[in-house]
């Protein structure tokens, strides 16, 4: 998770290209898989970043670690938290982004910004809660992360919903 080193710092988010066979299209934060080369898992997390939206790893100031948490397909993930420079040119990879934007923590702090929306997996329909920022859904697991950071670090607690659908929607 990169923030903006400013007085409202903005969080850098990544929107998936469309034509990947995993979260097309879907909100998430710069980072990525461990590869064999990568001694730790900061080290694969700068790496990604570079590789998706060439974040230069000396312009980080790694500021901490967040807990690991698991998707729904048991994949543990591990954020980390980091420092950069304001207005640092940042470039989508085309070959793995559709876009690339920063949305301020004064708008992702607000629970009046919550909200939800609706999707369907395997024929169910279910109701989420997210942010919408410049036409950007922010949901699912990226948005348990923000959850997370937001409240080990400012103490605001965001109220996640996730309510399976009954009939047609």
């Amino acid at each position: 998770m990169a923030l903006t080193r400013e007085e409202d710092p903005a969080i850098v988010f990544i929107k998936r290209a469309l034509h990947l066979n995993s979260h097309s299209g879907q909100v998430a934060l710069p980072g990525g898989m461990w590869e064999p080369e990568d001694r730790n898992l900061l080290e694969t997390a700068l790496r990604e970043s570079y590789e998706e939206i060439a974040l230069p790893p000396a312009q980080v100031d790694v500021l901490a670690m967040l807990p690991p948490r698991h998707t729904r397909f048991d994949i543990c993930v591990t954020p980390y938290v980091g420092l950069i420079p304001p207005g640092l040119e940042l470039v989508p990879e085309p070959g793995e982004l559709e876009a690339l934007f920063l949305a301020p923590l004064s708008y992702l702090s607000q629970a009046a910004n919550l909200t939800t929306t609706r999707f369907t997996l395997f024929d169910v329909d279910y109701e989420v809660s997210c942010f919408f920022y410049q036409g950007f859904c922010i949901w699912g697991f990226t948005l348990g992360i923000l959850a997370d950071f937001l409240w080990q670090v400012a103490g605001v607690r965001l109220d996640l919903q996730f309510k399976k659908l009954l009939g047609p929607t």
